[in-house]
């Protein structure tokens, strides 16, 4: 007999609907499994044939052949265990609802019968409700994970037994719902916030602009001036996510195996400090099984890299991609994976090995030959797909002795999400979400310049000797300084200050 049930396979964090037919035949007693799975696949013959006898039912001894469907289709990993199971378990009149065309079945099997969690249950979920599956049978432990969407039935099941005794409607297990308002709320993970700053008001402005437009920043200064402090907070002012941001960033972390127990949905930004001993592949993905790197991880959120001259140069320059294209493509053998990748990018750097090159007490130790070896680790190229590079000085004791009230980072937020709705707004149908995100032809049809500041622009471009890539930034930073003034055309003042922001470009070394 042949039967036919659903399950899921993962393309990135994307999911890809797969049969799961199972023939039963006469002939010599076989277990084979088709259809171009990995040894996770392999093996879960075992387990299914001991979780089947385990459940106290007697495993067919006759000729059994799976076919996972599509065939040219790569899987891997255990999800495929119970669809394997209730596959055979139909073709043995075992179970006897005939029509699954509505059902998906996810799970990992033990050798008892018990089902265990998988990972990226999420973005399965996600192309069972894009294929109209209604009814989908996912691990106890993943039901917080899998219940987002209203619209199809999560069946959380502990064991085969569940399966079988609910399909043959012996014992009917209820719906699982999650109430997405009370969870869906702005979290901000922990006490961190911009008014345990001092001082540094130039550097808050600068991170300010990066959160309304979402731009790449470049911090620089001497040890102890407060650029790691900084960093941490800025994702406290980043705009409020919507409820399409967490489900992509979920995916993410669910499908590394990176989501916290019993969560539904991460609804913070993300905050990623990897180490400089990180290799490229661990920063932008990879690896036999091409999982996504940290600059993925930190989707929708931060990605913050500390001592930036320190890392490898491969890791560094590895990065040019997803920080221009919001996106990065893996490449291997077997194919090519594309994860996401729209980060925000925080640097902090010294300017010299020992730190003070900028800093007015002239204590630097470093000869000129020195500095230019340290901060020739980051090639131009590269600056120039940062938007915005800060100075960063050390703070006064009269800032640091001052009681007064700094901006609370909710107050800052709340400037950030004006200036993000106005972005949100006037590219509504084009694709994009922030001025960071602005084509050549966007930039043109958006930052329009009046004759007195295109001089003034023109100025700073021949005497800075910017690239064309860089004058681009200066217009996007221009435009988000425009946006936060809630004006409609981008003012001198505005390029003024966005050219403030290219420190990198007038350093002289």
């Amino acid at each position: 007999m042949v039967s036919k049930v659903k399950s899921c396979a993962l393309l990135g964090i994307d999911g890809c609907i797969v049969d799961v037919e199972t023939d039963i035949s006469n002939g010599i007693p076989n277990f084979d499994v088709v259809g171009l799975g990995d040894m996770a696949v392999r093996e879960s013959r075992e387990r299914v044939r001991a979780a089947i006898k385990n459940t106290g039912i007697d495993f067919p001894v006759r000729r059994i052949t799976i076919n996972l469907a599509p065939a040219n289709l790569r899987k891997g990993g255990s999800m495929y265990d119970v669809s394997i199971a209730v596959g055979i378990l139909l073709a043995s009149e075992i179970i006897k609802n005939s029509d699954l065309s509505s059902y998906m079945f996810l799970g990992e099997l033990s050798l008892d019968g018990s089902i265990k969690t998988v990972e990226g249950i999420i973005s399965m979920v996600c192309c069972a409700t894009l294929n109209n599956i209604k009814n989908i049978f996912v691990p106890l432990e993943n039901s917080d994970e899998a219940a987002v969407f209203s619209n199809v039935n999560i069946l959380p099941v502990k064991n085969l037994t569940d399966i079988i005794k609910h399909l043959n409607g012996e014992k009917i297990i209820k719906s699982y719902y999650t109430d997405i308002k009370n969870i869906f709320l702005h979290n901000t993970k922990d006490s961190l916030d911009f008014c345990d700053v001092k001082g540094q008001a130039s550097v808050k402005r600068a991170m300010e602009v990066a959160a309304c437009g979402a731009h790449n920043m470049l911090m620089i200064g001497s040890p102890g001036s407060g650029k790691t402090m900084l960093a941490k907070r800025l994702p406290s002012i980043l705009p409020d996510l919507t409820f399409e941001e967490a489900v992509q960033i979920t995916k993410i972390h669910s499908i590394s195996g990176l989501l916290p127990g019993n969560s539904s949905l991460i609804t913070h930004r993300p905050f990623r400090n990897p180490h400089h001993t990180i290799s490229a592949v661990s920063l932008v993905g990879g690896g036999k099984q091409c999982k996504p790197g940290e600059v993925s991880l930190a989707h929708y959120g931060v990605l913050f890299l500390d001592e930036f001259p320190e890392f490898e140069k491969d890791a560094i320059e590895v990065l040019r991609q997803p920080l221009e294209d919001g996106e990065i493509t893996i490449s291997r053998v077997t194919g090519s994976i594309t994860y996401p990748a729209r980060t925000t990018l925080i640097c902090a750097a010294n300017p010299c090995r020992c730190g003070y090159y900028l800093d007015p007490s002239n204590k630097c130790s470093c000869t000129p030959k020195m500095v230019q070896q340290y901060l020739g680790k980051l090639s131009q190229p590269l600056l120039d797909r940062i938007d915005i590079h800060a100075e960063i000085h050390p703070v006064r004791y009269d800032d640091l002795h001052n009681n007064g009230n700094e901006e609370t980072s909710a107050v800052i937020r709340e400037r950030v999400n004006k200036a993000r709705n106005i972005q949100t707004d006037r590219y509504t149908g084009l694709g994009i979400y922030s001025n960071s995100e602005l084509t050549p032809a966007l930039i043109r049809k958006y930052c329009e310049l009046d004759r007195k500041t295109s001089s003034l622009l023109k100025m700073a471009f021949e005497r800075l000797g910017l690239s064309a890539r860089a004058y681009d930034k200066i217009l996007k930073v221009a435009r988000t300084i425009a946006d936060m003034d809630d004006s409609e055309k981008i003012k001198s003042e505005h390029v003024a200050e966005a050219i403030q922001y290219r420190s990198m470009d007038r350093i002289k070394i």
